[in-house]
């Protein structure tokens, strides 16, 4: 490339090197996007009923103080559950995938902090379920 510069260019850019001027620098003043909402995820594959509401008790206000908005909850199906070995326990409730959500919506404490809930109990095929919390002020 042979391409001169015009006097024009060769005194901005000579008045700049010679200059105290300072580059402003863009990056210092990034910011995460105010759309950006932040998320985080659980996996309770594996706890027992007690446990898994002790964990999730916490996760939740944990991510309430750091201002996550979306939580995923990963139950599992319950298709691997021991519960009809145990007739005095019911297969709805012991697995996880009904009880976590039961736990959260009767624990008035948890409901404070959330928004919404989206389970999906309901379908079978899914052995998952969000919550939206409020937003810490």
């Amino acid at each position: 490339m042979n391409k001169k510069l015009s006097k024009k260019d060769l005194k901005t850019w000579k008045d700049f090197v010679e200059g105290k001027d300072k580059l402003y620098n863009k990056d210092t003043i990034y910011k995460e996007p105010k759309y950006k909402k932040k998320e985080s995820t659980i996996d309770l594959h594996g706890f027992s009923l007690d446990q898994a509401n002790r964990r999730i008790e916490k996760f939740i206000i944990n991510c309430y103080e750091k201002k996550i908005e979306k939580l995923n909850i990963i139950t599992g199906k319950g298709l691997r559950s021991r519960v009809e070995q145990n007739p005095y326990q019911s297969k709805d409730l012991s697995i996880l995938k009904y009880s976590v959500p039961e736990f959260i919506k009767f624990n008035s404490e948890l409901m404070r902090f959330i928004k919404k809930i989206e389970d999906n109990v309901d379908n079978k095929n899914l052995g998952y379920f969000t919550l939206f919390l409020k937003v810490k002020e």
